[in-house]
């Protein structure tokens, strides 16, 4: 059954809905304010936009990693899971305004 989860990113509200555990939905969510913090800390970030590309890429790019080390117990699910949040990031990232 699928949960809507209401979580926040870069001061935006989003209602998520996932079969999910609703709290580890919202610890991801935590984790993705923490990644986009650190890009924009980071400096030369001119942009929320730009703060949350860099993010996308930097766990994008941990992702792939991941996959080129082999095979580890239950990442096809991981990859899945973690396919679904990227997709949903994107889909935000089309709501935002671009800077300019």
């Amino acid at each position: 059954m699928k949960n809507s989860v209401q979580v926040t990113i870069l001061g935006q509200q989003y209602s998520v809905r996932s079969t999910t555990d609703p709290e580890e939905v919202l610890e991801v969510a935590a984790l993705v304010n923490r990644r986009i913090a650190e890009a924009q800390q980071g400096g030369g970030v001119s942009s929320s936009f730009s703060a949350v590309v860099l993010t996308l890429l930097n766990v994008a790019g941990e992702l792939y990693q991941l996959k080129k080390s082999g095979p580890v117990e239950g990442d096809r699910e991981a990859e899945e899971r973690l396919r679904g949040l990227l997709g949903r990031m994107e889909a935000a990232c089309d709501q935002v305004p671009a800077a300019g």
